[in-house]
């Protein structure tokens, strides 16, 4: 495999989209040396299938304001590979929405599901509609004008969507609710929905709940526990906020969480009843921290600032992509921080995690980190099969297993002949033995 011949050829095909490109270019180079060692993938071109998405699908999406006015958004689907299983994968409503941030998260998606040990394929969609602003009947309409759109290609032998950034469980219903109108059917063919309609418990807390599993995991390699250390987050919806709650039931001190505007530092610990006011600031609509400082006023406001500054024991990335930088990296190494960990998809730039290598640090990358919320999703889904509910224990203990399962991968693969687990290298590879084995199995298709 020549790497940089396959990347300068994606450029070539896909200008302007450099988040689809560093992805793959991540991958690539952890596989390559094990990709040469077997023929057979080259002679079927398994690595130039595998970076091209099955299909990506575009829809204009039109729905009219409380004010009667038309409004235009679009609607996309990317559907990256469903070797192993049916394509599964998150719908982020954002302004910031594009077909290389999409094609990088269905990308990333394909390995972090095999990862999970589920039979699950890689996909991810959205709008550049935003539903900060806008009014229940809105998004309802929005919501009800995208599944419109989409409906014809999901199916839960065929694509499962669930929530992601600006898609929660409202989102979801809407969505849901559609759906049903449309093929008269009650099938699972979404996750992240409401208990009371076939959700699963622990799910809005599953991303954070099984990357504080893991890193716990990363920690005792080195006969260290999370218990006692100091933590910094970004970010604070589902995924800060399940990560949050987690690390302060297993003893740690979380000071940091972050927004748009800034940071917040808590010298007393994000805990209690600041926990809960975090769902209250991210149900409020403003995507601001700074109230949190004015509500405890022993907390400070960073304003455009990043909580990697502060000197801690672990950070975990939970907002969103290249969020922690090269300078941020130095920063934290000059810190001592024992342990990064991405809770959010990429959430370093390619020159932070070389530098958190070459340090040897403990880190480790989203599609490892993060898995536990699409694991919960196929937890969803088995239960939606089977018409059962689990209960929370049931579906922590089987989240533990999972997070446990990929944690085994990445040493077994990631270990080098120093003793150092490289974990970008052991996700990679894991997640990518599994998927090409299978695409091999299954014939030119």
């Amino acid at each position: 495999m020549k790497t940089e011949e396959i990347i300068q050829s994606l450029e070539l095909k896909h200008p302007g989209e450099p988040e689809y490109i560093q992805a793959v270019r991540e991958v690539l180079l952890s596989i390559e040396d094990i990709y040469n060692q077997h023929p057979e993938f080259e002679k079927a071109k398994i690595i130039e299938r595998l970076v091209e998405p099955d299909r990506v699908i575009t829809f204009r999406v039109t729905w009219v304001d409380d004010k009667g006015d038309i409004q235009v958004n679009t609607g996309y689907r990317v559907q990256f590979n469903n070797a192993i299983g049916p394509y599964k994968g998150g719908l982020r409503f954002h302004a910031s929405v594009t077909p290389s941030i999409l094609k990088f998260l269905g990308f990333e998606q394909t390995f972090k599901n095999a990862l999970t040990t589920l039979p699950m394929g890689g996909a991810k969609g959205g709008s550049d509609f935003s539903p900060r602003g806008k009014s229940q009947a809105e998004i309802m309409r929005f919501c009800q004008a995208f599944m419109l759109e989409l409906w014809r290609n999901i199916g839960p032998d065929m694509d499962v969507p669930a929530g992601d950034i600006g898609v929660g469980g409202r989102e979801v219903g809407y969505l849901m609710g559609m759906y049903k109108k449309l093929t008269r059917e009650c099938t699972g063919v979404l996750t992240g929905k409401g208990l009371d309609f076939g959700g699963s418990l622990i799910r809005p807390e599953a991303t954070g709940f099984g990357g504080l599993y893991f890193v716990t995991q990363m920690l005792a390699t080195r006969g260290l526990t999370i218990e006692g250390k100091t933590v910094a987050v970004s970010g604070f919806g589902n995924v800060a906020w399940g990560a949050v709650t987690k690390a302060t039931q297993l003893g740690a001190k979380v000071v940091t969480i972050s927004g748009p505007d800034g940071y917040v530092y808590d010298p007393d610990g994000v805990s209690g009843d600041k926990i809960d006011y975090m769902l209250e600031l991210r149900d409020s609509g403003n995507d601001v921290v700074a109230p949190y400082a004015e509500k405890y006023p022993r907390a400070t406001f960073y304003p455009g600032r990043k909580p990697w500054e502060q000197k801690v024991d672990v950070c975990l990335t939970c907002a969103t992509q290249n969020e922690l930088n090269g300078n941020d990296a130095k920063q934290i190494i000059d810190n001592g921080v024992i342990c990064v960990g991405e809770i959010s998809n990429m959430g370093c730039t390619p020159e932070a995690i070389d530098a958190f290598i070459e340090h040897r640090m403990l880190y480790a990358p989203g599609k490892a980190v993060n898995a536990g919320g699409v694991a919960t999703s196929g937890l969803e889904m088995s239960q939606n099969a089977g018409h059962i509910s689990w209960s929370a224990e049931e579906v922590d203990q089987k989240l533990h297993y999972i997070m446990r399962s990929i944690h085994e991968a990445c040493v077994t693969y990631g270990t080098e002949k120093d003793g150092y687990i490289n974990y970008v290298k052991g996700a990679n590879i894991a997640g990518f033995m599994k998927v090409a084995r299978a695409m091999l199995a299954q014939g030119i298709y």
